[in-house]
């Protein structure tokens, strides 16, 4: 059995923008209501350090361990739940759409013997939190895309 959260979201910004900020860890905290901090390599088999911050819950620090990365196109990162009897695989794609636009996709896919006890309101306080990163990653994308376009050294 497995069970999916997901969030997608336009962006007007080249996905290479988009990437830039999803790789560089130490930004996080500028833009990332849901992971505001990040510490680690992308490299497969790597740990990472990431703060986790759920609407109506304490800041939790996950130590997640990397799955598959593609510059300019994707971070997976793997976990566990319930004592190991679940496995949550954290995705965060970037797909190109044309020069200057993107779509962002970012979500959740729960495997495993106790995948039921991954509850609705689990799975709506998550699309919540993953609908806010988006947005949020949109927002500082499309800002930051603009005021680059607007630099007198981008003519």
């Amino acid at each position: 059995m497995k069970r999916a959260v997901e969030h997608r979201i336009g962006i007007q910004a080249p996905a290479e923008l988009v990437w830039e900020l999803i790789s560089d860890f130490s930004t996080w905290e500028q833009w990332n209501p849901v992971h505001p901090r990040a510490e680690g390599q992308l490299k497969i088999g790597t740990s990472l350090s990431v703060h986790q911050a759920l609407p109506g819950e304490p800041v939790r620090v996950i130590q997640p361990v990397v799955q598959d990365w593609v510059p300019y196109e994707q971070l997976h990162w793997r976990s566990t739940r319930l004592g190991g009897f679940v496995t949550a695989i954290r995705y965060i794609e970037i797909e190109n759409m044309g020069p200057s636009s993107s779509t962002f996709s970012n979500g959740e896919l729960f495997m495993g013997m106790l995948v039921r006890w991954i509850s609705r309101d689990d799975r709506r306080k998550l699309k919540a939190a993953y609908t806010q990163m988006g947005e949020a990653l949109r927002d500082h994308a499309e800002a930051l895309w603009s005021a680059r376009q607007n630099s007198p050294t981008s003519a």
